[in-house]
């Protein structure tokens, strides 16, 4: 593919750098954000059969986009894939329609493929017992099946991210009722601490051979760096198949089954969206397609005007 031109790739450092810097974007979503436009100006340049200049991209069209979607989708990405990707290029283009006055209509005019909604598949309450029940058999050395039982349980106790529960540090312990957690977009939102989560943590800690403060981490490796994500998934792999679970069954899924439990026992959607930290409702809306009868008899049951006639 032929590269763009020195005038584009300085425009794109910029967008990044806005990204990150004013529009709080996460770790993660700038890198992506890069490959994504980067792939696309990278196609153009072989699509148009020359480098791309600035000036050039307004002249993006339809059958531009359409060829661009067929050459991912011929290259093996999903429709997620591509979806996310043209999300990507469209915020690439709103910027430098404010920023450089370039703007290409077939570009705000694409459609992105169809995709399957995709319903988060949450554990059972009983195998969420026994999955944090077996973690402290996961290790012979004592302090490192704490942590893995301490882990999983603020995973499933309090709805966090795998990288939530990792990036927690220091500073934050001993935890009271209540945590301060970062999440996406490096938005805080306060989290509550069940009381057999925190008795979880202290007693990985009081027997972590890695001390520390401030913002040091309060989840150790075997050789004292911070606990690696990719390990808690080789836990839940092998958890999953001592227990005969799905392999549905990460340590993603521990989340979505707290929002999920927490709403079928009649838990307040919008509170639910607060505990995950869901920018929208919608996202969290997702957990209802699980049990609509389910949740239809909660919505009965407490709202003012909901009750059934008998």
């Amino acid at each position: 593919m032929s590269p763009p031109d020195s005038a584009v790739n300085d425009a794109l450092g910029r967008w990044l750098a806005q990204l990150s810097a004013v529009q709080g974007a996460s770790a993660n979503t700038v890198p992506a954000y890069r490959d994504d436009v980067a792939g696309f100006l990278g196609f153009l340049g072989q699509h148009w059969g020359g480098p791309v200049g600035l000036s050039r991209l307004s002249e993006v069209a339809i059958r531009d986009m359409r060829a661009w979607i067929a050459h991912e989708r011929a290259r093996g990405l999903s429709a997620r894939a591509v979806a996310r990707a043209l999300s990507a290029v469209k915020t690439f283009y709103r910027w430098l329609g404010e920023v450089e006055g370039i703007e290409a209509a077939a570009v705000s005019a694409t459609r992105a493929p169809k995709v399957k909604a995709r319903l988060p598949r949450p554990v059972s309450a009983n195998a969420a017992r026994d999955i944090l029940e077996n973690a402290e058999f996961s290790h012979d050395i004592p302090w490192i099946a704490a942590r893995d039982t301490a882990v999983l349980t603020l995973l499933y106790g309090c709805g966090l991210r795998i990288s939530e529960a990792l990036g927690l540090n220091r500073d934050s312990l001993p935890l009271g009722e209540m945590i301060r957690i970062r999440g996406k977009g490096d938005k805080d939102r306060q989290v509550p601490v069940l009381p057999v989560a925190r008795d979880a943590v202290a007693r990985y800690v009081s027997l972590c051979p890695y001390g520390g403060q401030g913002s040091e981490p309060v989840f150790y490796g075997a050789r004292g760096k911070r606990l690696n994500p990719g390990l808690v998934r080789m836990l839940m792999r092998r958890l999953r198949a001592e227990l005969g679970l799905p392999e549905t069954a990460t340590p993603h899924a521990l989340r979505h089954s707290f929002a999920t439990h927490l709403l079928e026992a009649g838990g307040d959607l919008r509170a639910i969206q607060e505990l995950l930290g869901h920018a929208s409702l919608s996202t969290t809306q997702a957990y209802t397609g699980l049990d609509q009868a389910r949740l239809m008899d909660v919505y009965h049951a407490s709202h003012p005007k909901g009750g059934r006639s008998s």
